[in-house]
């Protein structure tokens, strides 16, 4: 790595706008607010930021580095790490890692999503060392390079999915459900009975994928109904392997309990039902449920909400009883009656497919054809950030 003739504060400023775009990517990858060319965009900023401190030579792994001592963040962690990768020099990918894993989950995930950005001349010959690594952590970060790249690593990712680490095994497991090994359902039904609620849940999404449904669906009724912090994930899961009106009686007995009336809410428009808007309306009107149901709007019509007026930021426009809220954009439920009402619809919008929207196509469609492996939803097209 060379030393150039820079300017001290543009590389700075690559560095902190680096980390701020990739947070911003991380945020919206999954959600309803963004498209393709919305993440596009975001990339091409992301890229260029990148680059520069690219071209900065040490200037810029300096920078990188003064920023994360300032700031020990995950996007600060992602531009060492992606930085690293991309000069392939041995003693900067042994410094990112070691602070990554000195993070523990959060820094591998960081990392993890530097690999992804990663060019894939520059992992092949690391991937091969982290999988056959005595750490763990070191084997976690091979199995993300695959995952990522898509490929399949062959004999070698039995042996992954049945390994002492639960840490391991987790990911290779959710990789073979991704290609659709099924040589490897043993592995993920024996993770059905793993100690920890994610393990449990990573299998049985796998075992989904292979065609077991059957065998998954108990646990992941379990994990609805002990573990709040998986029961949207889980239902999403449930919901989407499971006929649709079987799926509606087993989410009506949800929306039936206190504790999981929320998320239940928030999943009805996973049906693509519109009949059930009335219903949704009428629970916009309630503030405890009000996030939900405009949750459920934004997953039933692939429109842009963002170019209409039915949403609002500032939930005191909603009421006093809605002042105190602060998750986000809010349905206003007049509105949002008089705009179905007048029978628009999203008919005299253009179609808007988010990034969640994608995700959700992809699951169903991997679902639904045994031998078709889950689609990258999250490779995005570039688009220049002044369009």
């Amino acid at each position: 790595m060379l030393r150039v003739a820079t300017i001290a504060a543009i590389v700075d400023q690559h560095a902190e706008d680096a980390a701020f775009l990739w947070l911003r990517r991380r945020r919206e990858i999954d959600g309803p607010f963004l498209d393709e060319a919305d993440i596009g965009r975001l990339d091409q900023r992301l890229e260029a930021n990148l680059e520069g401190l690219m071209a900065a030579g040490k200037v810029g792994w300096e920078a990188a580095n003064a920023r994360f001592a300032d700031y020990a963040e995950p996007g600060e962690l992602f531009v060492l790490g992606a930085l690293a990768l991309r000069w392939s020099e041995a003693a900067l990918i042994a410094s990112a890692i070691d602070t990554g894993i000195g993070l523990g989950t959060a820094g591998i995930s960081c990392l993890s999503a530097a690999i992804a950005r990663a060019p894939r001349d520059n992992l092949r010959p690391l991937v091969a060392k982290w999988l056959d690594a005595p750490d763990a952590w070191l084997r976690a970060l091979g199995l993300s390079a695959l995952w990522h790249h898509r490929v399949d690593p062959g004999q070698r990712l039995r042996d992954l999915a049945e390994h002492s680490d639960a840490i391991v095994r987790r990911r290779a497991v959710k990789l073979a459900g991704a290609l659709k090994r099924r040589d490897l359902l043993p592995a993920a039904l024996a993770g059905l009975d793993g100690k920890a609620p994610g393990e449990r849940l990573t299998a049985a999404l796998a075992a989904c994928m292979l065609g077991e449904a059957r065998s998954a669906h108990p646990v992941i009724d379990q994990i609805v109904a002990t573990e709040p912090g998986l029961a949207e994930a889980a239902i999403e899961i449930r919901l989407l392997t499971t006929p649709m009106e079987a799926g509606k009686l087993w989410l009506q007995k949800h929306l039936e309990q206190p504790a999981l009336r929320s998320v239940a809410t928030a999943s009805v428009g996973l049906f693509g039902d519109y009949a059930v808007l009335p219903w949704l309306i009428e629970k916009m009107r309630e503030p405890d449920l009000a996030g939900a149901a405009g949750a459920s709007l934004r997953d039933l019509f692939e429109v842009d909400f963002g170019d209409t007026d039915l949403f609002v930021v500032d939930p005191a426009l909603l009421g006093k009883d809605f002042a105190h809220l602060d998750d986000g954009p809010l349905p206003a439920a007049d509105r949002v009656e008089a705009w179905w009402d007048e029978g628009r619809g999203g008919r005299n919008h253009r179609p808007f497919r988010s990034m969640r929207r994608l995700r959700l196509g992809a699951l169903r469609a991997a679902f639904a054809a045994p031998e078709t492996p889950l689609a990258n939803w999250r490779a995005t097209r570039c688009f220049p950030a002044w369009m």
